[in-house]
């Protein structure tokens, strides 16, 4: 029975990338019916579930946290390449684009994702272990990263509104990809035992563990199918935005709920497998995901939108306005209290549930 479940496991997730990516590629540039954007919705889902699969495949070869970093990276590369197209023909109200998906990011991966795996492990076992050396030092990157690029544009004076000047925007590249490097540095090479999974009474409670690792075919195939996978999430994502924009127009709501609706389906991989992560007992693969993901997005979006600024039209518009700055910092103030000390409980959970849903909320209703 167990042969047969994964035989079937292994023919959908071979196909039904392929067949999100075909939607990708007949669709493209097209406008499409409704019974059309419902059948990509359905492809969509479809691929966001056939690459958390394929993301575990290669984490089970590589282990932590390369497995973590696989999927951050192949998400936020094509998320960037998302943000450029959508801002090189989006007009005028594409100024603010990169600043809705990442600022969206950051609060789905810090409180969506990190409060709903904490409320998986604490519901299973009470207390959410993991290190708080690597997850605070995440956290931390997070929060510099966050602050620099989305918060400090709001305050400079060297253009009106809340622009970077092009000195400003080049240094910001610059650091971002430079904190985005000594992370990845720190987190496989220099203190890669602050990243991995925490025992409990000396062994791992994940029974996967134990499993053995795939083969080098079956690893190189898994990669080209998470990246076929990818694609075509971010690909069918936009497909289906306009969609979302003129339901968002008709309803009268601001025009960056666009973006936190496509950072929601752009990250639903990294959700799932956080979440699945947390089921078995891992949460600092969780936190991993969470915090990784974020760096990622800040700091590999940044720099490619400061280099794509030189040709795109129009401004490029990165700081938050105060309600936004009041959810980032308490963001950042509950996530280290969070994470401080090493265990979190139910209540965690919650908190960050509730600062996820009050981010929703008042992008909905400002």
């Amino acid at each position: 029975m167990k042969t047969g479940t994964k035989a079937l496991s292994a023919q959908w997730t071979t196909w039904v990338p392929v067949a999100a990516a075909l939607a990708l590629v007949v669709g493209w540039g097209r406008h499409l019916p409704g019974f059309a954007v419902t059948v990509v919705g359905l492809c969509l889902v479809g691929a966001v579930l056939a690459a958390v699969h394929h993301a575990e495949v290669v984490a089970h070869r590589v282990g932590e946290p390369f497995g973590s970093i696989v999927l951050a990276v192949a998400v936020t590369v094509i998320e960037v390449g998302l943000i450029v197209t959508l801002m090189a023909g989006g007009g005028a109200k594409a100024s603010t684009y990169a600043r809705d998906t990442v600022f969206a990011a950051v609060m789905i991966t810090c409180n969506g994702i990190v409060g709903l795996s904490l409320l998986v492990t604490a519901l299973r076992k009470r207390v959410a272990v993991f290190h708080a050396e690597g997850s605070g030092g995440a956290l931390a990157t997070v929060c510099t990263l966050a602050t620099m690029t989305l918060v400090l544009p709001t305050f400079t004076t060297g253009r009106p509104g809340r622009e970077f000047t092009t000195g400003q925007l080049a240094f910001a590249a610059i650091a971002s990809l430079c904190l985005y490097a000594i992370f990845i540095a720190v987190q496989t090479v220099r203190h890669r035992d602050y990243f991995l999974p925490v025992e409990r009474d000396g062994h791992m409670s994940d029974p996967d563990e134990h499993a053995p690792p795939p083969g080098t075919r079956q690893t190189w195939w898994s990669v080209a199918l998470l990246f076929v996978a990818l694609v075509a999430v971010v690909g069918d994502a936009k497909l289906v935005s306009p969609t979302i924009e003129g339901g968002v127009e008709s309803a009268g709501l601001p025009n960056s709920v666009v973006g936190v609706v496509i950072a929601l389906m752009v990250l639903m991989p990294e959700t799932l497998a956080a979440v699945r992560a947390a089921r078995r007992d891992r949460m600092q693969t969780s936190l991993n995901l969470a915090y990784g993901s974020a760096i990622a997005s800040i700091g590999l979006t940044v720099p490619a939108i400061a280099l794509a600024s030189i040709w795109l039209p129009g401004a490029l518009i990165l700081g938050i306005d105060a309600t936004h700055m009041v959810l980032l910092t308490l963001t950042a103030v509950v996530s280290a209290l969070t994470v401080v000390p090493g265990r979190a409980t139910l209540l965690q959970g919650f908190v960050h549930l509730v600062l996820f849903a009050a981010f929703v909320l008042l992008s909905f209703s400002p």
